[in-house]
């Protein structure tokens, strides 16, 4: 019998619970008109936020790297990679004069709204953000293994100048990868404590590239604010990320996530930034015992402490947590990555009812073939996790370090 054949007949518990799930999926959506996930939803900026001082609210966009790395987390995400679609460096090069002119105008919390004498022309600046506090703001570009190199054609003459990790990350047996969800030739991640502002940048950055790329795929994410600066939770219940080191000790980021040597001269300062879109089957979970979701954690629900600690951030002893729960596994790889991963929904599935939310993974660390890619194999290998997800999306991106005042984005790149 093959290996295929083998794994057909292997029946797991999500598959024992997708039976009565997927048929009580329906009923439960349509009696309770979505009320129920009103919790995973958190509500915009309230007023007295948003009439903070704007400069409170501003992160600098010039800088040694580039913003919404180690910038502390925000509330909402808006991710999207591009293809790009002329053949001309020069378009290429204009484009990302472009979005570091707008990227510091909005980052600052100004807009291109202004007096427009010619009323019949359309407004430069979509205007939804004009009375909006700046939030936090930061965006962070990034480029796929096919900006340089695709189909074994050098697009613009830039092979020599690829990242020596950029490549596509290898599909795990768990992944069940969308193409339309994954990849592309350059990343734009949009960052903010207010939705809308979020989505105004990442609008006006779309609407400068048309002619030059097309948009290969666009998610939104959002984070729960965890009170007093506590550790978010994912839409499994669980505090997602307590494993981070902090992003104020420099050293440690200079060891972890920023690239200083042996890499091409753009990438000093820079970072790769994994993306994995992971589907959540909530309702699977959500029929899982207490005990059987912190045995799959490897922590408690309610504190986030390891297995026989009493905090949060008390150390994990291996020897006390089930050898296949989560925690256990990614501590085992001694492995260190920066986790800046936000949760989304998108509506309801219509070919199983459930509800289509999950994880937007993004993580950055300097050397992901070190770092990231062990880490990957050895979760995809023998997590517990795993009887509840599945990664749909998956790509990596070359960011690079951050520009001086008169510089623009990734010029070291594009100009050498």
């Amino acid at each position: 019998m093959s290996d295929e054949q083998n794994k057909d007949k292997q029946i797991h518990r999500r598959d024992v619970l997708k039976w009565g799930a997927v048929a009580g999926a329906a009923v439960a959506v349509g009696a309770s008109g979505l009320g129920g996930l009103a919790p995973l939803f958190k509500p915009a900026a309230t007023a007295s936020k948003q009439s903070e001082d704007k400069n409170e609210q501003i992160v600098p966009f010039y800088g040694k790297h580039q913003a919404g790395i180690t910038t502390a987390h925000q509330t909402y995400v808006y991710f999207a990679a591009l293809d790009v679609t002329s053949s001309d460096k020069a378009d290429v090069i204009s484009l990302f004069r472009n979005w570091t002119s707008l990227t510091q105008l909005l980052t600052s919390g100004a807009t291109l709204s202004g007096e427009q004498k010619n009323k019949y022309m359309p407004p430069q600046d979509t205007g939804e953000s004009q009375d909006l506090a700046p939030a936090n703001l930061t965006v962070t570009f990034g480029f796929g293994p096919g900006f340089f190199e695709k189909d074994g054609k050098d697009r613009f003459g830039l092979k020599d100048k690829k990242p020596k990790h950029l490549a596509d990350l290898p599909a795990m047996p768990n992944d069940n990868l969308d193409k339309k969800q994954g990849g592309g030739d350059i990343s734009v991640q949009v960052c903010a404590d207010n939705e809308q502002t979020a989505f105004h940048a990442m609008r006006n950055l779309i609407k400068q590239s048309i002619g030059v790329c097309e948009v290969r795929y666009l998610n939104k994410g959002f984070l729960s604010g965890g009170k007093n600066g506590e550790t978010p939770r994912n839409l499994f219940g669980f505090k997602d990320g307590t494993g981070n080191q902090s992003t104020k000790d420099e050293n440690l980021m200079n060891s972890i996530v920023w690239v200083q040597s042996g890499e091409p001269d753009w990438m000093t300062g820079g970072t790769y930034m994994a993306y994995r879109k992971i589907k959540m089957f909530l309702e699977i979970w959500d029929r899982s015992s207490l005990k059987d979701q912190e045995d799959t954690f490897g922590r408690i629900k309610s504190s986030g402490a390891p297995f026989g600690q009493k905090k949060e951030t008390d150390p994990v002893k291996l020897n006390q947590i089930p050898a296949d729960s989560h925690v256990s596994v990614a501590k085992s790889t001694g492995r260190q990555i920066l986790r800046r991963a936000f949760s989304y929904t998108d509506g309801i599935d219509p070919k199983t009812g459930y509800v289509d939310a999950g994880l937007l993974f993004i993580s950055f660390q300097k050397d992901p073939d070190r770092q990231f890619v062990p880490m990957l194999k050895a979760l995809s290998a023998k997590d517990a996790l795993n009887e509840y997800t599945q990664t749909i999306g998956s790509a990596l991106f070359a960011c690079p370090g951050g520009c001086k005042k008169g510089e623009y984005i990734a010029q070291r790149l594009l100009e050498s």
